[in-house]
């Protein structure tokens, strides 16, 4: 049964969804029933040969459907609405909350250049985990000029992961500012401003700020043995079986095990606009440069000329942001290599829906999946995932 919304919690709905789209004059189209998501999920993972899929609707801000279909592992375990999962890049909307209500707070400034927060220069720093050597930037002083603002929104010029650098080292690409490439390595940067130049706790923030706020009871940021009765293990493209991972750092990019119900409430939250000021959650979905390439990945692609751009294709911070036939829209993926998820939202109705699955296979189901459940929405998946 769906529980009853307070007036106060309605109109901070619609302060959110005034702030981030205009009306459009079109009631919103019909929304799947629970029956009929049923009856469509174990079609779609059969088609894909997906071992595992968890499912989440959220409606109005409010939590309306949740189920997972299904095997975690190779015994046959089902995989269950509380299963832990690994949600990969989901990880980074959940810092950008974090780090958002540290501008609320007026303890850190998205247009001040980090630099100012360290207190000696970043290439000075030692390696350590999962940071990557800093002291890769000691011959370019760019790095003086990157901000929260373009470490949220993927425009430092950061690689998104050392290993795929030709030398396994870090540069930077462009100017920072300059230009949208997906970096997990700028999110990870961050983080590093936060900890040691604000003494912060990664791990502590997060716990306090959005699992004990959303009564996230399985999810963490490294690896919880009280976990291990019912974690998923993770599918390859060739149904090749991973054990699940256990994390020993906090990583603001990518280490985050959470759960359906879990992630579910975060984002049924944020939708709200639960923690945030209308400022900061509207900064997150409004646009903060254009994103120019074909699809996302590789990260440094030529740019399209400015006729093949889709214009309303943009970064917002720790998401992306799109127009669609139903107006402002928002999502976000996390793709491993035995691990697939997204979230799709529509700004106007407070409606997404989230999709966590344990086999990787299951991406080329979302598309399908999502347009079945929202109506079109506009969400840009030939840019997500290259077809």
């Amino acid at each position: 049964m769906r529980p009853k919304r307070s007036p106060l919690a309605a109109v901070t709905v619609l302060s959110f969804l005034t702030a981030c789209a205009e009306l459009p004059p079109e009631p919103a189209p019909h929304l799947a029933l629970a029956a009929e998501i049923d009856g469509m999920i174990p079609t779609a993972m059969a088609k894909v040969h997906a071992n595992g899929m968890a499912v989440a609707v959220i409606d109005a801000g409010e939590v309306v459907y949740l189920r997972a279909f299904g095997r975690r592992n190779e015994r046959g375990d089902p995989l269950r609405d509380d299963t832990v999962m690994v949600a990969a890049s989901l990880t980074k909307p959940v810092f950008a909350y974090v780090v958002m209500q540290l501008v609320d707070e007026g303890r850190i400034d998205l247009d001040t250049p980090i630099a100012r927060y360290l207190d000696q220069p970043l290439p000075s720093y030692p390696a350590e985990r999962p940071y990557p050597a800093w002291s890769d930037l000691s011959d370019d002083e760019r790095w003086r000029s990157i901000t929260a603002r373009m470490l949220l929104s993927h425009q430092s010029g950061l690689p998104n992961l050392p290993a795929l650098e030709p030398d396994r080292k870090i540069r930077l690409h462009f100017d920072p500012g300059t230009r949208f490439a997906y970096s997990g390595v700028g999110i990870n940067l961050l983080q590093f401003v936060l900890e040691h130049g604000q003494g912060r706790d990664l791990d502590v923030e997060v716990r306090r700020r959005v699992f004990q706020r959303f009564d996230m009871r399985r999810s963490s940021l490294t690896w919880q043995a009280s976990n291990a009765d019912n974690a998923a293990d993770g599918y390859t493209s060739t149904g090749e079986g991973h054990p699940h991972p256990r994390r020993r750092r906090a990583a603001a990019a990518s280490s985050m095990d959470t759960t359906l119900e879990d992630y579910a409430r975060f984002l049924a939250g944020f939708v709200r606009g639960d923690g945030l000021s209308v400022a900061s959650r509207s900064a997150m979905v409004a646009s903060q440069g254009p994103i120019t390439t074909a699809t996302e990945f590789p990260t440094f692609q030529p740019q399209l000329p400015a006729v093949l751009r889709r214009p309303d294709l943009a970064t917002g911070l720790g998401l992306v942001v799109f127009d669609g036939p139903q107006g402002r829209g928002f999502f976000k993926g996390g793709h491993e290599d035995d691990a697939g998820n997204t979230f799709v939202c529509v700004a106007r109705t407070a409606r997404c829906v989230l999709l966590l699955s344990n086999d990787v296979r299951a991406e080329k189901a979302f598309p399908g999946i999502v347009a079945a459940i929202l109506g079109e929405t506009g969400a840009p998946w030939r840019w997500e995932y290259g077809y």
